[in-house]
């Protein structure tokens, strides 16, 4: 049903294809945080044989949800982070309160919803959401796209699943998309690699916490390799992947060379060389920065706030996407889908095409004997 209404909007001219704009937004999910459940660890063992009365043969079994599929390392930092909260020294408010309880989706589900999931906003109150992934056309603010994903995941790790299936819907009307703009939270390597291999401009900002530049190594990028401030030379010397799947180049310097350096003790007292650590997709990078820097990467900022934001406000406003009243991802979607039908729906009814409007103004006159008849007619039904 979306199809069909995004190709009538295509009919239409109301779609270009050229631009989309992307972005999210929280979707609260008919579910409540009272009613959260520890999970289970995954590797608790069977209990054994038993015999049991036929009530309880029916009880349902737990959802998959509720056992702990996270890897150990994502434990270990929720146990960290939860052990801080609980010093006198930091932590939310309220910490102290008999009914305060420290949640996490690696460790709580809901039984009334599993697919919920608990999110939280810059000074917003946590809740079980799901997340809205929203691509909007730049001609006449048609929506392109529309998902529900869960609302624990980041928005850089959603776009690829995005991209992919506006590019062949738009692809199916021969409307082939040019240039993805979203804002900091899509920032990857990942999401600009991804983009650039298809033909795609990603007008996407760099986050804060990239630097482009190491002061006082200088980077050649013919050689792949850092000249450090005494002049010894780190070339590049593997990829390297962390826990997370975070793909990184290794540069270091000969040992010789810093054992021999005057600028040892002060540079790495501890170490036998220097080394540096880059992501692996720093020249997608640097091309974005670069983007971003110029008259068109704010062009281009300034459109995506005006195109895909009131789009949210007003689905999020008048179009009752506030909240789902289903349960499910499944159920969630095909409300977000049905949302945005109705939206587009609206922008096709109220579209006059400009080529009617023409025709409709270069219609001759009617005949002085025509008028004359149509005035006769009127007076005499007085």
């Amino acid at each position: 049903m979306f199809d069909h209404v995004f190709a009538q909007c295509v009919a239409a001219g109301l779609v270009t294809g050229h631009t989309q704009a992307v972005d999210s937004a929280f979707v609260k999910a008919n579910a409540s945080l009272e009613s959260l459940c520890k999970k289970q660890p995954a590797d608790v063992p069977a209990p054994g044989l038993q015999v049991v009365s036929e009530a309880a043969a029916e009880t349902p079994l737990a959802p998959p949800a509720a056992l702990r599929a996270s890897p150990a390392h994502h434990l270990r930092r929720v146990a960290a982070a939860h052990a801080r909260y609980l010093r006198n020294d930091s932590g939310p408010l309220g910490r102290d309160r008999p009914q305060a309880r420290l949640l996490s989706n690696k460790t709580h589900y809901s039984p009334a919803d599993p697919d919920a999931r608990i999110s939280v906003k810059p000074s917003k109150a946590r809740a079980l959401n799901y997340l809205c992934g929203l691509a909007v056309d730049e001609g006449h603010g048609v929506i392109s796209h529309v998902q529900a994903d869960f609302a624990d995941r980041r928005d850089s790790t959603l776009l690829p699943s995005l991209v992919e299936p506006l590019r062949q819907r738009l692809l199916a009307h021969d409307l082939p998309v040019s240039e993805v703009v979203a804002d900091t939270n899509y920032s990857n390597g990942l999401n600009y690699a991804l983009l650039e291999a298809r033909g795609i401009t990603p007008w996407i900002p760099v986050f804060g916490q990239y630097k482009p530049e190491i002061e006082g190594f200088a980077y050649d990028k013919e050689t792949d390799c850092f000249t450090c401030p005494a002049g010894k030379p780190l070339p590049f010397k593997r990829f390297d992947a962390d826990q997370d799947g975070r793909l990184s180049k290794r540069y270091s310097a000969a040992t010789g060379d810093c054992r021999r350096c005057p600028r040892k003790p002060t540079c790495i007292p501890k170490s036998k060389s220097r080394k540096i650590t880059r992501t692996a997709y720093d020249a997608h990078y640097r091309r974005a920065l670069a983007r971003q820097q110029r008259r068109p990467g704010r062009r281009m900022r300034r459109l995506r706030q005006r195109t895909v934001e009131p789009v949210f406000g007003s689905l999020l406003q008048h179009y009752g996407m506030r909240r789902v009243n289903t349960k499910g991802h499944s159920s969630a979607h095909k409300t977000m889908l049905l949302t945005a039908i109705a939206f587009n729906l609206k922008k096709l009814l109220k579209h006059q095409s400009t080529k009617t409007l023409r025709l409709a103004i270069a219609l001759p006159k009617p005949p002085l004997a025509g008028q004359f008849l149509v005035f006769w007619r009127q007076l005499s039904r007085r």
